[in-house]
């Protein structure tokens, strides 16, 4: 499929004040809890700004966490259209073969706008409970949980809602998400690449787990700023883009803070409610926010966990950016951003791509973990330097009994597409530490590794902690979990792991 671009213009001739963009990306790059990954800013249905921090680029796919949810979303607002489902059926109703197995009243009673909007009843989340339940049908060990109110009465964040939605949809039209998707939005808004999770029974999964560009989340905006229409044609059904937006249960202090305006303004079908606008996002900044008083969309990749603070940086910089009407004179500075947008990068770590003395010590030393497992680091089980024939050196990292190989480079990022697509920096800062950040470049995260010679140990950290469990190889989107039929995926199809979910909640913004 070749892809049509989105049509772009100068900032101001779309009413966008230059200097409120840079004002923006300053105050990303300032901040050390931020690490931005990519931008694109429309407005009046064109590209107005877009930029990739460098080694992230534009035709890559990214983890888009929870924002997946607002796809799934859209694939039952079409399921509906097409008369496949009704909001306002029992969920037991698809699965009737559970009919007897489920007694509880609350569970029989919820609704399929229950689970869509986050209100099943149960007060917390469940996705322990109901995977670690059913394995082998999620959907069942969700509904074997007891709500404790009625549903539709209360807000919380619950992975196997969104779950059993998805799977709703696949079950009724007997395709996964992105097969069912592809005909009726992801090709006719010329989306290429779209990758999702799927879990051990070959469902993709709905509540995360989808990979697609940031050009992919900004046409999936701009479509429901206009209300699905796309370029003349209705791909979503009329109204239902402000029917998703519009809050069906308060989430005031349900997120168990006091910090998230932005999270306490309601939930839709799949969206959030915001101070301006609506969205659907992700854990660590997956952003596709949609502001129909401005006429705009931005859509954003991110590394952070302080949510919150990357939303109040958009409304405090970008917002009073969006003038009323064009903007004359203005020439220089759209150039000027322009040429900034075109040179973001990430800062690499420091260090010399070689040993600067004992290079013999180094040469084919082992490295075992220091101390125990820890949430925030990943599980290797040792790790090897080894030297190159070609005067270069290897890190190798074993996790799982496979194996991850990264080159140190120095003071800049040296990317590598095998196994999967990685970046790498950093090298020898003394005679004794090996220190390097490898960033996994379809995911929101870097892993910050230092060999020490001395003691003979690694030491590995996450700067965001991976949801979808702690393997590194997982770390990558799921080219290879394409199926052959609706019911026989391919050997070696990548899953997600039995217990790999890590539900926690990050500062300013649910997980996932």
């Amino acid at each position: 499929m070749t892809t049509r671009p989105l049509p772009t213009a100068a900032p101001a001739d779309q009413g966008v004040d230059a200097a409120g963009v840079h004002a923006f990306l300053d105050a990303l790059e300032a901040d050390p809890d931020i690490e931005p990954h990519s931008l694109m800013i429309l407005r009046h249905g064109r590209v107005v700004a877009s930029g990739w921090w460098a080694p992230y680029t534009a035709a890559r796919p990214h983890l888009l966490y929870s924002l997946s949810k607002s796809f799934t979303a859209t694939a039952a607002a079409l399921a509906e259209a097409e008369g496949l489902i009704d909001f306002d059926a029992p969920v037991l109703s698809y699965f009737p073969e559970f009919e007897a197995g489920i007694t509880d009243p609350r569970s029989r009673a919820m609704l399929v706008r229950h689970v869509a909007s986050m209100a099943s009843g149960h007060e917390s989340e469940t996705v322990d409970a109901a995977f670690g339940t059913d394995p082998a049908e999620p959907v069942r060990g969700f509904l074997l949980q007891p709500p404790q109110r009625d549903p539709g009465t209360v807000f919380a964040y619950n992975q196997p809602c969104t779950y059993t939605l998805g799977a709703i949809v696949q079950r009724v039209t007997g395709q996964s998400l992105t097969a069912y998707l592809r005909p009726r939005i992801l090709d006719p808004l010329g989306i290429g690449e779209a990758l999702w999770l799927r879990d051990r029974a070959g469902r993709e999964i709905g509540f995360s787990g989808l990979h697609a560009a940031t050009d992919a989340v900004a046409r999936f905006g701009l479509l429901y700023l206009n209300d699905g229409v796309w370029r003349g044609e209705r791909l979503l059904p009329a109204g239902w883009a402000a029917r998703a937006a519009r809050p069906r249960v308060a989430t005031a202090g349900a997120m168990g803070a006091d910090d998230r305006p932005d999270w306490d303004l309601g939930y839709g079908y799949q969206f959030w409610a915001s101070r301006h606008g609506f969205r659907g996002d992700g854990a660590y900044g997956q952003y596709c926010l949609v502001l129909p008083e401005h006429d705009a969309v931005i859509a954003a990749t991110t590394a952070t966990e302080r949510m919150q603070e990357y939303l109040d940086l958009v409304w405090r910089h970008l917002l009073p950016a969006f003038r009323p009407g064009p903007l004359s004179g203005r020439k220089a500075e759209d150039s000027a951003l322009g040429e900034r947008l075109e040179r973001l990068s990430l800062s690499p770590a420091a260090g010399s791509p070689a040993p600067p003395e004992r290079a013999g010590d180094w040469s084919g030393a082992a490295f075992a973990p220091s101390g125990g497992i820890r949430a925030d680091q990943p599980e290797l089980t040792g790790a090897r330097v080894t030297a190159d024939t070609d005067g270069g050196w290897t890190l190798s990292l074993t996790d799982g009994g496979h194996r991850l190989d990264v080159r140190p480079g120095g003071p800049a990022w040296t990317v590598s597409e095998q196994p999967f697509p990685t970046a790498v920096s950093g090298g020898w800062t003394d005679a004794d530490t090996l220190a390097v950040d490898v960033l996994f470049l379809e995911t929101p995260h870097r892993l910050r590794v230092t060999c020490s010679l001395g003691a003979r140990t690694v030491t590995a950290r996450w700067l965001t902690r991976p949801l979808h469990g702690p393997r590194l190889r997982a770390l990558r989107a799921p080219r290879d979990s394409v199926r052959t039929g609706p019911e026989r995926p391919q050997e070696g199809a990548q899953r997600l792991p039995a217990g790999g979910f890590l539900p926690a909640v990050g500062r300013g913004g649910p997980a996932q």
